[in-house]
């Protein structure tokens, strides 16, 4: 985050989403104030709290994406939910705090893996032993356990023969460590070398399946679920279970197991909760979905409800999640919602204020499909060359082909319903759904997506409209 400019976060918004130049600026602005935000004196920090963002826009635009994509920027937790999930205080669904325990989840999920990621080395010489031990256990030293009963009757070490008996036991127990410890080096250097890669073995990995425990409906149900789960994974054994893999999966699974021991779980959850009160970002998606328009009945009734419960976690306040309290004064929050029927006045004037910037995502053109089909990293041409290059196959799109294509998703959004860039997915999975079915068997190993290709693909579905033969 200190490297990067508002600028910056932009250009990097751009490899990934096309347009929306507006919305990019100001949640560049907001991740550059969080930056800005530590550096200010500890007198001041606190009581500067992010602007929050409400995105108005219809579907497909890019609402989600840029708030997910800047959340990767700086590796940041991210949560996104939706408004529509969650009820009112004494109905039957989620409670709005679970919101927070979900972000405080995907924290200590980020903040785990990068210690992993620390201990992976360490962790790999454990699971290589682990694998050796498989493949040729220590031969375990045998104890002369005595009859008890001899200290009473006072016949200990009187049997001079089974001593004798031990010692010679011994000696050939030291004559097959030997041998042990030798094909226990020759075996390491060829897991080393990756000769043993392929071969089946028998292990035994730590089973973290957990049977939820089911309590009658009413109060937090999910985090007294989650600490009954977490009280009895602390008293009971943990449960291990048999599988049957290769060598290199064992390594992989053994490497996971060995990293997990070696970080300290009580760092990650108080990293995990820093990061998630300072850096967290909850995107709230169909908000508009809860904006009433003052019925008193019906399905609204718990509408209103809903964004009262949800305004105290917004404007600052301290949820208990298993992890510890997590407090929510400086958690960005980005809502997100078409408002075809409803408007922004319709939500109540208290949640308003807690979404001071607000802007409007713009419907995307058709030069706006043409550009998603081929500039993003992501592109969905470059995404259905690499899938069919796996068969053999090559694909290549034509520039009057991507044309045609994103003449025909602008039109099918302005005909029937407008579900933005998702229309694309349509039209592209009806042209390439054959060459997907038959790419096993197909002789023709290159293929071209031109504009008389897409139109007899999505002709059936299509229906084209020729205005030429109306020109005088």
């Amino acid at each position: 985050m200190t490297e990067l400019t508002p600028k910056q976060i932009v250009n990097e918004l751009d490899k990934y989403i096309i347009g929306q130049d507006e919305a990019k600026k100001i949640v560049a602005i907001a991740l550059r104030n969080r930056y800005r935000r530590s550096l200010v004196s500890d007198d001041i920090r606190d009581d500067i709290i992010p602007k929050n963002i409400l995105m108005i826009g219809p579907t497909g635009v890019g609402k989600t994406e840029i708030a997910r994509r800047l959340a990767k920027i700086v590796n940041a937790p991210f949560v996104k939910v939706e408004a529509t999930k969650f009820t009112e205080v004494g109905y039957v669904g989620r409670d709005v705090d679970s919101i927070i325990r979900d972000l405080m989840e995907e924290s200590v999920r980020l903040v785990k893996e990068e210690k992993m990621s620390q201990t992976m080395d360490k962790a790999y010489e454990a699971a290589k032993d682990r694998v050796i031990d498989v493949l040729a256990p220590k031969g375990k030293k045998k104890v002369n356990i005595k009859n008890p009963f001899e200290y009473f009757l006072g016949t200990q070490g009187k049997d001079n023969t089974n001593d004798n008996n031990i010692n010679e036991e011994n000696k050939f127990d030291n004559a097959d460590e030997s041998d042990i410890e030798l094909k226990r080096e020759q075996i390491k250097d060829q897991l080393e070398s990756g000769q043993l890669d392929n071969m089946m073995i028998e292990i035994e990995v730590e089973d973290n399946a957990s049977v939820p425990v089911e309590f009658i409906s009413g109060g937090n149900m999910e985090e007294i679920n989650m600490n009954f789960q977490d009280m009895f994974n602390g008293i009971l054994p943990k449960k291990t279970k048999t599988k049957k893999v290769t060598v290199k999966d064992a390594i992989g699974l053994f490497q996971q197991e060995e990293a997990s021991k070696l970080i300290n779980m009580d760092e990650v959850y108080n990293e995990a909760r820093i990061r998630a009160e300072e850096n967290g970002i909850v995107f709230i998606d169909e908000i508009d979905k809860i904006a009433g328009k003052g019925n008193s009945n019906g399905p609204d009734v718990s509408r209103e409800g809903v964004q009262r419960d949800i305004l105290p976690i917004i404007e600052g306040s301290t949820v208990n999640t298993k992890y510890g309290p997590v407090k929510t004064d400086h958690i960005l929050f980005i809502a997100a919602g078409a408002f075809h029927v409803s408007k922004v006045s319709d939500l109540i004037p208290e949640l308003q204020g807690r979404f001071p910037v607000n802007v409007e995502l713009k419907s995307l053109s058709k030069e706006d499909f043409k550009q998603i089909l081929t500039k993003p990293k992501n592109a969905l041409t470059k995404q259905y060359y690499e899938l069919l290059k796996t068969e053999n196959i090559e694909i290549n799109f034509t520039e009057d082909g991507i044309d045609e294509i994103a003449s025909i998703a602008y039109d099918m959004n302005e005909e029937n319903e407008n579900i933005g860039a998702r229309r694309l997915h349509t039209i592209l999975e009806m042209v390439l759904m054959d060459i997907s079915y038959e790419a096993p068997d197909v002789e023709e190993k290159t293929i071209t997506i031109n504009r008389e290709y897409v139109r007899s693909k999505v002709n059936g579905v299509y229906k084209f409209n020729d205005l030429n033969k109306y020109i005088i």
